[in-house]
């Protein structure tokens, strides 16, 4: 039975051991279940390839940047404004509907400096914060290691830059029936109505693994006897905490490749075996027919988050739901000889969530397209003595609002941020 548990976690390429450092002593006084983690999550939104902003949240029409629409042609909402693609869009949901269902509650930063605009270092510096190290974690792994290292998924990663520092395990379920195998590792495959054992054969087996850990644990044991010891203890626990997964898993597979990520993270979240996943979809490296990519892609990630928002509230997890959409560059403001764009290193990266005050965009770019200096203190553009925010403040402002700015594992890993240049009431 948990031979079978262990293998269906070495299929799925999840580490569940890695986070356990159990004492002996502590397995012996641990309970049979893991409790569950009960919020905030985090979900990260990856636009892989390098997003066109000037056809989302940074609208031009000026200039040829853009030709699908004219500067007179651009749409507001509160306080946001974007470029109307309603008419271009080939499926997903439209900017219109997108910022008129959530634009009150979504904030906006344009005018972030990626310094690069290779594909690799980019995607690094945007999810850890440090361009100059492979060493560091990405946001999402080390929120999951400082609030839920015991957690059985505590980081879900579905693609992109998806370091760990080390620090937690990177767990990747890619399908809704690989989470069903693993949530009911004691069923045949994952048919919670075809269990390998009945109740009382379970009970049994697990007062004997409680005899036998108790036993052992008054015994030395040499370094990787005490790792086996760990690996095993646990598959056990965490094999009872991935079952609460299972009543919350869909019946219906949905055909979207996010909202698919979305309801394997979803259903981890609401069953507090998870803190943070990383969902991602590529494609948006559109150095030909930039505008017909683009008008595909953006409305799919569009769909993306409105779907996760939306089965959220259905989960009742909404209010403990974080959502960060961003990209590893931008498209240049000039077409290339393929009617394509090529690698801008400008671009914008959108909030969402509990915490986070709404209606609001920080930050801009100029008329062609480059990063406006920007006062960290004021949160306004300032043109004179303004700095150019890189994902290093955002970083900062996201350890800082997920209070792990002062953890050991962030510390760890510092950004070098000024004390000057800290984001002031970033998110409020």
């Amino acid at each position: 039975m948990r031979r079978d548990f262990l293998k269906w976690c070495a299929y799925a390429g999840l580490g569940l051991a890695t986070p356990f450092r159990f004492s002996r002593i502590a397995r012996a006084e641990e309970k049979k279940e893991l409790p569950a983690y009960e919020g905030p999550f985090y979900l990260v939104f990856n636009a892989a390839g390098g997003w066109d902003t000037t056809y989302l949240m940074d609208p031009k029409g000026i200039g040829g940047i853009n030709r699908l629409y004219e500067k007179g042609d651009i749409l507001t909402e509160g306080n946001h404004k974007f470029a109307p693609n309603a008419k271009h869009k080939e499926g997903g949901l439209s900017n219109e509907d997108f910022f008129a269902e959530f634009g009150n509650e979504l904030l906006v930063f344009n005018g972030l400096d990626y310094s690069v605009n290779n594909h690799s270092p980019c995607s690094r510096y945007m999810a850890t914060g440090k361009l100059d190290s492979l060493a560091y974690p990405t946001f999402a792994a080390l929120v999951a290691a400082c609030q839920g290292p015991a957690c059985p998924l505590s980081f879900l990663t579905f693609g992109n830059y998806s370091a760990t520092g080390n620090l937690v395990a990177m767990s990747r379920v890619p399908y809704l029936g690989s989470l069903q195998r693993i949530a009911n590792a004691d069923a045949i495959d994952g048919n919670e109505r075809s269990p390998y054992h009945d109740k009382s054969a379970l009970d049994r087996i697990e007062q004997a693994l409680a005899k036998q850990n108790a036993a052992r644990n008054a015994q030395p044991l040499l370094p990787r006897q005490e790792r086996a010891e760990n690996m095993l203890y646990a598959a056990q626990v965490n094999s009872k905490a991935l079952a609460r997964v299972t009543p919350h898993i869909p019946k219906d597979i949905p055909k979207q490749r996010l909202a698919q990520q979305a309801e394997i993270a979803l259903a981890s979240f609401k069953a507090g075996v998870c803190v943070s996943a990383n969902l991602s979809i590529g494609q948006f490296d559109s150095h030909a027919n930039n505008d017909k990519d683009q008008m595909k892609l953006i409305p799919e990630l569009l769909e993306g988050i409105a779907y996760v928002l939306r089965r959220a509230e259905e989960l009742q997890i909404r209010d403990k739901l974080v959502v960060i959409a961003q990209s590893e560059m931008g498209r240049t403001p000039t077409y290339n000889k393929g009617n394509g764009k090529d690698h801008w290193s400008i671009g914008s990266v959108m909030f969402l969530g509990p915490g986070i005050q709404g209606n609001r965009v920080i930050g801009a770019t100029d008329e062609g397209q480059f990063a406006v200096p920007f006062d960290p203190q004021s949160l306004s553009t300032h043109a004179k003595d303004g700095i150019r925010i890189r994902p290093e403040h955002i970083h900062d402002a996201l350890r800082q609002f997920a209070g792990i700015a002062d953890h050991s594992y962030s510390q760890s890993f510092p950004l070098g941020t000024k004390v000057d240049e800290e984001l002031k009431g970033f998110w409020t």
